[in-house]
């Protein structure tokens, strides 16, 4: 079993999950924004946090099957689902498998797309690296997933984020790697799925396509979609502004494709 918190008493569960290098801390800072109406399920995702390596590959299918059983056995029959990045491809993967065990889907800094052959390429030249020299991978890596123009007001946030990093398990982040380099295109979940689906996106985003995301979403009324003025951590970058648009959109409705 994945190791998980439960907070709050709310009516509706919000199951959050994570990204690469990160564990279920990430959200401290979007926790009291969040509204009481929620119940928060904090997920570690297989590798990562207290999470045990389940495989040499950790593949988004696999990581959903183990985020299915954390819901079974809370006795969760549907939930609001939400993934940072990495997490975003878990919740995907999940919703393709077990589509009616969700009210709602949210890609939360992350995208339907698999990696294009330059990003694959990229991945797999890291996996010698994260092996041999992961704390060398990690301070190399992190800074650039905040938005450039504000380093020195994120000097926090951005050592936070180094420090979770190093905390994960170099063999579970590896693991994690080969599965996303194994990732296929989704955008058939976001044309099909009944649930509600919410998009939140960084306008400096470097390890996600923005625009390009964006431009392709399915034109549904079941799809919202925010740009912010931030990079690829809104948890840590605009926690605020992130949990008012989770708090209206997934408990209220908004007009679409509202961007800040």
């Amino acid at each position: 079993m994945l190791n998980f918190e439960r907070k709050g008493n709310g009516k509706e569960t919000l199951v959050l999950l994570h990204g690469f290098m990160e564990n279920l801390s990430i959200w401290s800072d979007m926790e009291h924004h969040l509204s009481t109406d929620f119940t928060l399920l904090k997920i570690d995702l297989p590798g990562h946090g207290q999470s045990e390596i389940l495989a040499e590959v950790h593949t988004m299918e696999l990581m959903a099957e183990e985020v299915k059983k954390v819901l079974d056995q809370q006795n969760l029959e549907k939930v609001h689902l939400l993934g940072h990045s990495m997490g975003g491809y878990t919740s995907l993967a999940f919703a393709e498998k077990y589509p009616n065990s969700l009210k709602s889907l949210t890609l939360f800094f992350s995208t339907y797309f698999p990696d294009d052959e330059e990003k694959k390429q990229q991945r797999i030249k890291s996996y010698r690296i994260i092996k041999d020299a992961f704390a060398h991978y990690a301070r190399a890596g992190i800074p650039n997933l905040f938005n450039p123009n504000e380093r020195d007001i994120l000097e926090g946030k951005i050592e936070t984020a180094l420090e979770t990093a190093l905390s994960t398990n170099n063999l579970g982040a590896l693991a994690c790697v080969k599965g996303m380099v194994e990732r296929t295109d989704k955008k058939h979940i976001l044309e099909n799925l009944e649930a509600k689906i919410l998009v939140l996106a960084g306008k400096h985003d470097n390890a996600v396509k923005t625009d390009m995301m964006i431009k392709h979403l399915p034109d549904r009324t079941n799809i919202k979609s925010y740009i912010l003025d931030c990079g690829h951590n809104g948890h840590w970058e605009k926690p605020g502004i992130c949990a008012e648009i989770i708090n209206t959109e997934l408990l209220h409705n908004l007009p679409k494709k509202l961007v800040l």
